[in-house]
């Protein structure tokens, strides 16, 4: 059985991190590739990577939020963003780069939700769905912001691949799997559907009435 020292807190923090810096790269990608200044593509890349997280604490009322308590979230962000800037002219293809870390962001912000959620022993429903927000509200925001169609409405396995791997977590802790290893594995189950979307084409199929 694998041990408890797969996902200590230190490790969740580092996971936590590396959604946040993926965030930052996609919000901040296109914005620049949208026109946007200095200042608007950091603040594209600060609500991307802390858009989800802050309405999940607000939704669980937890105060005060993390990046308030914890200023590593918004300078990370922030030099992020501008590192990214000076080097922009390195992502020629800027949707196949989005879309990655995108989905590095979607694993990541997935996983940090849902442990937030079950471990104020919330239902497991409430628990998957606070594992998507976490997700997907940051990239809403941004491709709003960029006036951009979001990526989670256009037939995206998106949502999907949060619940997936929040189901997947689940059914290992039914069978008597160690936490740790399940987050593990959850983690890699989001973003290995995510991937595969993206290299096999797949899509969600849409309901239409025939007249």
């Amino acid at each position: 059985m694998i041990n408890n020292l797969i996902f200590p807190d230190v490790l969740l923090y580092l996971l936590d991190m590396i959604g946040i810096v993926a965030c930052a790269i996609a919000g901040t990608l296109l914005a620049q590739h949208k026109g946007f200044d200095i200042a608007g593509c950091i603040l594209v890349a600060m609500v991307n990577a802390i858009g989800g997280g802050t309405l999940r604490d607000m939704a669980l009322d937890r105060h005060p939020l993390f990046w308030m308590t914890d200023l590593n979230y918004v300078l990370v962000i922030t030099a992020t963003s501008l590192i990214l800037q000076i080097f922009f002219h390195l992502y020629p293809k800027i949707d196949n780069a989005l879309k990655l870390f995108d989905a590095i962001g979607l694993a990541a912000f997935s996983v940090i939700g849902f442990k937030v959620a079950l471990d104020q022993d919330l239902s497991p429903m409430i628990a998957v769905m606070m594992g998507v927000w976490t997700a997907i509200i940051g990239g809403l925001l941004r491709d709003i912001i960029c006036n951009e169609i979001p990526l989670l409405l256009q037939r995206e396995i998106y949502i999907s691949a949060s619940i997936a791997g929040s189901v997947t977590y689940l059914l290992l802790e039914y069978w008597g799997f160690n936490s740790s290893f399940n987050e593990f594995i959850m983690l890699g189950v989001i973003f290995a559907v995510r991937m595969l979307a993206l290299r096999f084409d797949w899509h969600l199929p849409s309901i239409r009435l025939v007249n």
